[in-house]
């Protein structure tokens, strides 16, 4: 399945996922209907059965091929060298956003995942999300430098409030492209903004 679908031209490939990921975040599992995907795609209902057998298939893809891609273009495009943690998430950050302008809704999808209760899925989601967290997202911050932070601080709660801050910045972000629309809000704009959010933190929490 992976190679006949890899093998459309890189538009093709992205108007399906786009839409897919749009419906699917929009809707969840259970109500997303294949019918308003190749509509949003403008492909034909049987072509996008050549590529996944069922619903299920393309939900399970996206978030396979979704993660895959990220940790991919995190291992390529951040500066591993950089140790403090501040840094290390912008660096992670960049990458995301950069990624969220090529696919606006990803981030929606992901975000709902997280509700997804479907028993036709929720086990293989849950599965694959907690291999992507005990797996990908521990070894990506496990060597940051922890000397900076102020003493009496418990430095794990501390990366986990820093985390769900970030996390809050990106729902916000995504508030904010449905409001606007994705042309109005550029990348060096939102890498900006996110740094005045670290510099607080980063007071919070350093020496």
């Amino acid at each position: 399945m992976d190679e006949k679908f890899f093998s459309l031209e890189q538009e093709k490939q992205d108007r399906i996922l786009n839409a897919a990921l749009k419906e699917f975040a929009q809707k969840g599992f259970k109500n997303a209907s294949t019918n308003e995907i190749v509509k949003e795609a403008k492909i034909s209902k049987g072509l996008i059965f050549h590529y996944f057998n069922n619903k299920k298939e393309l939900y399970l893809f996206l978030f396979d091929h979704f993660v895959q891609l990220l940790i991919e273009k995190m291992k390529r495009e951040v500066d591993w060298e950089i140790k403090d943690i501040f840094d290390r998430h912008m660096e992670m950050s960049s990458v995301k956003i950069k990624m969220f302008h090529q696919y606006p809704h990803v981030f929606d999808y992901f975000n709902g995942i997280f509700f997804e209760e479907d028993p036709v899925i929720h086990l293989e989601l849950e599965k694959r999300k907690n291999e992507f967290l005990s797996n990908n997202y521990k070894e990506m911050m496990g060597d940051i430098d922890t000397s900076k932070f102020r003493e009496g601080i418990d430095v794990e709660k501390a990366k986990d409030i820093i985390t769900w801050s970030l996390e809050g910045f990106s729902n916000r972000m995504q508030a904010k492209v449905k409001g606007m629309g994705l042309k109005e809000i550029g990348i060096e704009e939102t890498i900006l903004e996110m740094e005045e959010y670290l510099k607080v933190l980063k007071k919070s929490f350093y020496k």
